[in-house]
């Protein structure tokens, strides 16, 4: 997960330890990590869909997508690489919205990204208000660097499964490992149990 940013420095902070994740320590910016170069989507080409496994899908473009509710919350983030960004301001589509009108019997997803980025994750670590779509970073628009126009959030979990540049749901029957965990990392993720790679 390579380059890195200017400016990826850890400190020691005054914060709630139980905010802070084993192997994990805090910082004040905000590092870049990608695996490949930053796709730069206009908005009147974007667009977000819901498909695979259900009895009808969704899709909205990105003026479709901004008039649906809007949420502004703030959460701690958690990278594998071992920083955690505490108290970050984002706005967004909760999850549970996109999916309110989407019937299926699926288990889980695959989220899917420009740059042909994929990662998956249980139907429920994405619902009952625990991740979102987002546009907007501390009251600015996301970006590109870090998922513009818009990425998937899953605070809960490691940050690679907070897809960037993310563009929909593909909802399954089965776990189906994506770029990330094809490669090694954790199928599930929780900073909390440090499930970093396969072996942990």
């Amino acid at each position: 997960m390579s380059p890195i940013s200017r400016g990826f420095h850890g400190r020691r902070r005054d914060v709630d330890p139980a905010r802070v994740p084993p192997g994990q320590y805090v910082v004040d910016d905000f590092p870049v990590l990608s695996a490949g170069p930053t796709p730069r989507t206009p908005l009147d080409a974007w667009s977000f869909a819901i498909g695979g496994m259900a009895d009808a899908g969704a899709a909205w473009s990105w003026e479709e997508f901004n008039a649906l509710p809007q949420e502004t919350f703030t959460v701690d983030i958690h990278c594998v690489t071992k920083w955690s960004k505490l108290g970050t301001t984002w706005t967004g589509v909760s999850v549970d919205t996109l999916l309110d009108h989407v019937d299926s019997a699926a288990e889980f997803v695959t989220a899917w990204s420009d740059g042909d980025y994929t990662t998956n994750l249980a139907l429920e670590d994405i619902t009952d208000g625990q991740a979102w779509v987002v546009h907007t970073f501390e009251g600015e628009p996301l970006a590109p660097e870090h998922g513009g126009p818009a990425r998937l959030l899953v605070p809960h979990l490691y940050f690679w499964k907070s897809a960037k540049w993310v563009r929909g749901l593909t909802l399954t029957l089965d776990d189906e490992p994506g770029f990330w965990e094809a490669a090694g990392y954790h199928n599930h993720g929780d900073p909390f149990k440090e499930q970093r790679y396969w072996s942990d």
